[in-house]
């Protein structure tokens, strides 16, 4: 049996080629948040907390557009709902834990971490396979934790006039590029990027972004019922 070490050892290998793209996000997130006015405090207070960086920017987006707080959890809480599949699909392959290690298990439990662990845990079935998520999760939040950190250095030393704000929609359209190959995901995009335009000065309390998620949930649904027929 492999040791607790090597397993590992062997997600913080495995989820390492997955940290490229997630260093200038961090960037991105930490420079944002203090040109948006967000102090060095809080701002890595957030990414420790919250550790999720989707989230985090959509947090920053609507806070920028002075959307209620109502609205923000509520749209942090619909972005990192996804977590809530990857807990049941992990929860059989840590049943046996304590629940103190659940939950320290599940903080790591992020995109990259669940998506190779996933693949570790359908090919390896000894009980201590669960160190391989520990290993991609700390890895990933090393990786993140680091880069908002120096995110922050760099936007205390930027000008204010410079302005970074469209740094965030520029952000969002680098994570969609791959989702631009199958129709039914270009479809779900410019409608909800529709109504979000649409329903940013129409519908009440900034939640234009819950509704726009919604509409791209619902439509996602329905064209995929479709094309299983």
């Amino acid at each position: 049996m492999k040791t607790n070490f090597k397993i590992f050892l062997k997600g913080l290998i495995d989820v390492s080629p997955l940290m490229i793209p997630v260093v200038p996000f961090g960037l991105i997130f930490g420079i944002l948040a203090i040109d948006i006015g967000f102090s060095p405090l809080a701002t890595m207070g957030m990414s420790l907390i919250i550790f999720g960086g989707a989230s985090q920017i959509v947090l920053l987006q609507l806070f920028s557009g002075g959307a209620s707080s109502l609205v923000i959890i509520s749209s942090v809480g619909a972005v990192n709902s996804r977590h809530l599949l990857y807990g049941a699909v992990v929860s059989e392959h840590v049943s046996d834990l304590k629940l103190f290690w659940k939950i320290i298990i599940s903080y790591f439990l992020i995109d990259q971490a669940f998506a190779r662990s996933n693949e570790y845990f359908k090919k390896n079935n000894h009980k201590n396979k669960y160190y391989h998520l520990i290993g991609g999760g700390v890895t990933c939040w090393v990786i993140w934790q680091t880069t908002t950190f120096l995110g922050i250095i760099l936007g205390s030393a930027i000008p204010e006039k410079l302005g970074l704000s469209f740094a965030v929609p520029l952000t969002f359209l680098a994570l969609l590029v791959n989702d631009f190959r199958k129709i039914i995901n270009v479809i779900v995009i410019i409608t909800s990027g529709l109504v979000s335009t649409f329903g940013y000065n129409y519908i009440p309390y900034k939640a234009y972004v819950i509704v726009a998620a919604l509409t791209g949930l619902l439509i996602a649904i329905i064209l995929t019922k479709i094309i299983k027929k």
